[in-house]
């Protein structure tokens, strides 16, 4: 992986994985199992996916994802699970808004949490959240006791030592995402669209190194059990720029949480931060492992 590459995954973004039009045309028509619905709050409309059969659980994507691009893990998960995905404001076919504050995102995933397609269903769901989504996912978790069976990160929600977006590197992260903005535009009108704008992206990534600065006590707050799924070379694996710092800070908020909080499992993948697109089986698999402690308070 490039240096580039490396460092707009660091932030938060994704690049491409490959040639996914097929898996796109399937979820925009739809193949007959699944449920889909809409969910209006706060001026926005969220679309909602809903198929498969066992445990709930709810699947969050993170910043520059869509639940169009998470269509992989999504289906491994629905030979054993009841799964939700949606797309979150400014994202795949989720309505555009005017505000993209990390407390704005949150309240998407609020939204989709306390609007079940099936208000019959009485177990609470295992929540589970990748990048962005998984910061969302710790602080509803510690805002609602009791709504989530258990919660599965990944690769997100990381108490690192120190900011990631530092004056050193904004001009490069800068230009990194004005060069995303501009590949967006060729997926407009798709379920894998994004509207954010450069500078948007630049400022709720500000407010997540804010956000991840106290993530902490958010954890002490969950009494439910907690997984993690890391990657070992969230920024790539290049020796050049400043993917080996941010790799080390990766690894050393980490290794702090699990000091903290000795009670949570915390498994390696072997990837970058894409690893939901590259490795989606084996994090399939580990949700599965962590799912059999869902529902059982830690102690």
């Amino acid at each position: 992986m490039t240096t580039k590459t490396g460092a707009a995954e660091a932030a938060g973004l994704r690049t491409s994985h490959g040639d996914h039009g097929s898996d796109e045309e399937r979820f925009e028509r739809g193949d007959g199992t699944l449920q889909h619905f809409t969910i209006h709050h706060d001026g926005v409309t969220i679309p909602v996916s809903r198929g498969g059969r066992g445990r709930p659980l709810v699947l969050c994507p993170g910043l520059n994802s869509t639940q169009a691009d998470l269509h992989d893990l999504a289906e491994l998960l629905r030979r054993d699970h009841d799964v939700v995905t949606f797309d979150l404001r400014g994202h795949g076919l989720a309505s555009a808004a005017g505000d993209y504050s990390f407390e704005a995102f949150l309240s998407d995933l609020t939204a989709v949490m306390t609007n079940p397609a099936d208000p019959g269903s009485a177990d609470a769901p295992v929540l589970v959240g990748y990048s962005l989504g998984a910061d969302l996912a710790v602080h509803y978790a510690s805002e609602h006791p009791g709504a989530v069976a258990g919660l599965v990160v990944i690769d997100g929600a990381n108490p690192v030592p120190e900011p990631f977006i530092t004056e050193a590197v904004l001009p490069e992260f800068r230009a990194m995402w004005e060069e995303l903005a501009t590949q967006q535009e060729a997926r407009q009108d798709t379920a894998r669209q994004v509207s954010l704008t450069a500078q948007e992206i630049l400022e709720l990534n500000v407010e997540i190194d804010v956000v991840r600065s106290t993530i902490l006590d958010r954890y002490r707050r969950i009494d439910r059990p907690i997984s993690l799924i890391m990657s070992t070379s969230m920024a790539g694996d290049s020796d050049e720029g400043h993917a080996a710092r941010f790799n080390q800070m990766w690894r050393a908020g980490v290794e702090r949480l699990a000091r903290e909080q000795p009670h949570i499992a915390t498994s390696w993948i072997d990837a970058d931060h894409g690893l939901v697109f590259t490795h989606a089986a084996e994090i399939a698999q580990r949700i599965r492992s962590a799912g059999g402690s869902a529902g059982r308070a830690t102690s």
